[in-house]
């Protein structure tokens, strides 16, 4: 311990000798460890943190989605876990307290929060049988609801509060950190299950299922046992089911269910950061390598007075492990200023994003990325100046037997800094051309001066069909009426909303196969002038009509993909669709262009055969439901956002006073939304990559410049003896460019292994895209030239005279 602490004491003495090589070292380590301590502080709050529920280790989930009958067969069967369903994204219009508010909701079976091992902090969670027809009228509220919009009233427990134009009774509040399935969540209302009604009890939404394992049961045991539960549910459907739709369901751990495809994101950054750091110490080794080569006669002397090799390496990386934990420290500062830019970055919607923090967990791993990296880049320099010849360094003006070690360990560090700086930058570069085809890619309609609201009648209003259809044809007038608007019209599910309304139909002249389910169809419900407003091209054919609101006779219009899939090489004007829960068949009037319906990187989810459009009318909603109350208003106008959402608001109060107005936003701002993901990983990439090249080119810049003052003697004498600035100028910028090319050569062979991993990250351009390949090629070669040039340009101004007395 004595020679640790005189180590230590030393170590201190040289840092503070040396304050400029101490603050570049310390600002350089830093900035990684900065770095990475920030991303994970992502993957501990997202990945590696349980969830905050009891036990979290047996909340499982069970992935593929089940209607109502198939996960009450489920609850009925299962041995080794109690289940739960749930939907999120369900939205309630609040009415009688004020202002009506859109509140977003989840509905769960009654068994939803005892499986979460959630307790309310008022009342209590729903009972067994809350879930069923003539027993749901009851409502939990999330703790955030209770304080904003209730005072945190502690007697809201009993009221009775107006949801959809329906009451319930709040019977519970929910703890303040109990946010699942989404933050978003305000509300929890029962799972209405009413076997009677088989359209919605076998064919309403495909929900998940949360588990949570029972006592001495395993996660294997309980795959097991759905994979003998789910075959059974197919005859329990009152009508086929493909038997691959079996194949989808399997169990995974809730944490994985919830994370999805961030983790592989969040990974990819890890990695990437991680290789910013390694760049990182890669500079500060080629600093302390150029250090040791003015300390070999300090070195030596301690030799000389008795100090072995092993007490020397000690010695060098004490000071190399103090470096970095100065380092580490100062990169904790750094990390709560990027959680912070992280998390204004990252979409809004990431999932556990709230719960990440900078814990102790993260401390203590910045404390032994500290001490490894500390160790990684102090190894090289301690080994190399332990080996010092001890004589040929006390000789006045020797260059120590040292020194062509040295620079070969110093040429190999900066090649490796320049391969991995090519590949980030590579992976940057795929990024942002992904980036740029994603958000430049035709959404299949116009976005410019389009304005949209949603509008969201209590379901209630709608029993009455016409009452409802009357409500927005009024709307409609009274909205093209108000300044700035050129035109209006609806739609139920606005593009990109990553909303679905689906529709099984039959196909005219199309058999369903044995086994096969028939076709689902995305329906869009839209009024007679959506396409023009929306600048959607009409391919053949003609658009809706007033006169195809009335349902007779009924009408459609499908997308272009739709059409040459079921009708390829025909005319699909005139030809029929029948959705299955009726017997009207359909006659397609028109043919519209394909538009990102789902998401900008596809015109429709995967699990979807087609998109058709019917006229919004009180007779033209052919799916056997509750008539659609909810739409949205989409506007071509020349007015502000905020005047003209005012003048909405105030115009549906006029007409419904119970009516809320949400989600006022142009197509431009929805459009940026769509890409909001893909546009911060890129934006960290660039970040990543910015700092590899630039660490990357200083270090070449250093090695280069060490080469000129290791060699001034040499260039003087080559000067003397007749050599032109132009061959300096070869000689020192052919030194660095060996070593640039070579980089490049084995970064871009790594990066054509590494950025496969990426292929799902990216849009419209493959991980081995040749043109970035060789782009950032040609990039680095500048760069590094260019970095080389500065030292070569100085080198060739050596004075002969002045370099002939150099040593």
């Amino acid at each position: 311990m004595s020679g640790f602490l005189q180590d230590l004491r030393h170590a201190v003495r040289m840092l503070r000798k040396n304050p400029g090589f101490t603050t570049v070292a310390v600002l350089t380590l830093a900035l990684g460890i900065g770095a990475n301590a920030a991303i994970f502080s992502l993957v501990n709050g997202i990945l590696l943190r349980p969830l905050p529920y009891s036990h979290p280790d047996r909340l499982v989930s069970i992935v593929g989605g089940f209607p109502r009958g198939g996960f009450q067969a489920i609850r009925e069967r299962a041995r080794t876990m109690d289940v739960a369903a749930y939907s999120d994204g369900y939205e309630f219009d609040l009415t009688g307290q004020g202002e009506p508010v859109r509140l977003t909701g989840a509905i769960a079976s009654a068994e939803f929060f005892s499986v979460m091992g959630a307790q309310p902090e008022l009342g209590r969670a729903f009972k067994p049988g809350e879930d069923f027809a003539g027993r749901d009228n009851v409502v939990v509220l999330s703790h955030a609801l209770w304080q904003q919009r209730f005072a945190s009233d502690p007697s809201i427990v009993g009221r009775w509060i107006n949801l959809e134009g329906t009451g319930r009774q709040v019977i519970g509040v929910m703890p303040r950190d109990f946010l699942f399935p989404s933050s978003e969540t305000q509300i929890w209302v029962p799972l209405h299950i009413d076997p009677r009604a088989a359209e919605s009890y076998w064919g309403g939404d495909y929900m998940p299922v949360a588990a949570r394992l029972r006592d001495g049961q395993s996660l294997a045991a309980a795959r097991n046992e759905i994979r003998a539960i789910v075959p059974q549910l197919l005859p329990l459907f009152p009508w086929p089911m493909p038997a691959s739709w079996v194949k989808g369901v399997r169990v995974v751990p809730l944490q994985d269910d919830i994370v999805g495809e961030l983790r592989g994101r969040l990974l990819i950054l890890l990695g990437a950061v991680g290789l910013v750091l390694l760049v990182a110490c890669a500079n500060v080794a080629n600093l302390l390598l150029s250090r040791a080569a003015t300390r070999e006669k300090e070195v030596a002397i301690r030799a000389v007075l008795g100090a072995g090799r092993n007490r020397i390496v000690r010695q060098l990386l004490t000071e190399s492990v103090l470096l970095s934990a100065i380092g580490g420290a100062v990169g904790l500062f750094f990390a709560v200023t990027g959680l912070d830019l992280l998390k204004a970055v990252l979409p809004a919607d990431t999932p556990r994003l709230a719960d990440t923090s900078i814990d102790a967990r993260v401390v203590l791993f910045s404390a032994a990325l500290a001490i490894f990296t500390g160790i990684l880049f102090g190894l090289a320099p301690a080994f190399r100046s332990a080996r010092v010849a001890f004589v040929e360094s006390l000789k006045s003006g020797g260059r120590g037997s040292g020194s062509a070690g040295s620079e070969r360990v110093r040429r190999s560090i900066v090649t490796g800094e320049i391969a991995v700086a090519v590949m980030l930058v590579i992976a940057a570069g795929l990024l942002i051309r992904s980036f740029w085809k994603l958000s430049h890619a035709s959404p299949g309609f116009q976005a410019g001066e389009i304005l949209t609201a949603r509008i969201t009648p209590n379901e209630s209003f709608c029993k009455d069909p016409l009452r409802c259809t009357n409500f927005y044809g009024e709307l409609l007038d009274r909205v093209r009426a108000l300044p700035g608007v050129k035109d209006a019209a609806l739609i139920n599910d606005l593009p990109l909303s990553g909303s679905v309304t689906k529709l099984s139909v039959e196909v005219e002249g199309r058999r369903i196969p044995p086994n096969e389910h028939a076709p689902l169809f995305k329906q869009d419900l839209v009024s007679p002038g959506y396409f023009s407003l929306m600048g959607v091209s009409l391919l053949h054919g003609r658009d809706f009509t007033p006169a195809d609101t009335s349902g007779n006779p009924p009408v459609a219009i499908v997308t272009a993909s739709t059409a040459s899939r079921f009708w390829p090489g025909e005319n699909p004007v005139g030809k029929h669709l029948r959705p299955v829960s009726s017997n009207l068949w359909l006659t397609v009037v028109g043919v519209v262009a394909d538009v990102r319906e789902f998401n900008l990187q596809a015109n429709m989810p995967t699990w979807t055969d087609g998109v058709v459009y019917v006229p919004y009318g009180p007779n033209t909603f052919v799916q056997a439901a509750t008539f659609p109350a909810e739409m949205t208003l989409a506007l071509r106008t020349s007015a502000g956002d905020s005047e003209l959402g005012t003048l909405i608001r105030r115009t549906v109060t006029d007409l419904n006073s119970d009516t809320p107005v949400s989600d006022v936003k142009t197509m431009p701002a929805i459009l940026s939304d769509a890409v909001s993901a893909p546009r911060s990983t890129t934006a960290l990439f660039i970040a990543f990559a910015a700092v590899a090249l630039a660490l990357g080119v200083i270090g070449i810049y250093g090695v280069v410049s060490f080469f000129v003052t290791r060699r001034t003697h040499e260039i003087g004498i080559r000067m003397a003896l007749g050599a032109q600035r132009a061959d300096v100028l070869r000689l020192v910028v052919g030194e660095g460019a060996r070593l640039a090319l070579l980089g490049i050569a084995i970064g871009m062979v790594c990066a054509f292994a590494v950025t496969r991993i990426m292929a799902s990250e990216l849009y419209g351009v493959t991980a081995t895209d040749p043109a970035t390949f060789f782009g950032v090629a040609a990039l680095l070669g500048v760069v590094s030239l260019l970095a080389c040039y500065v030292p070569a340009r100085r080198a060739s101004r050596v004075d002969p005279m002045v370099a002939l007395r150099y040593e």
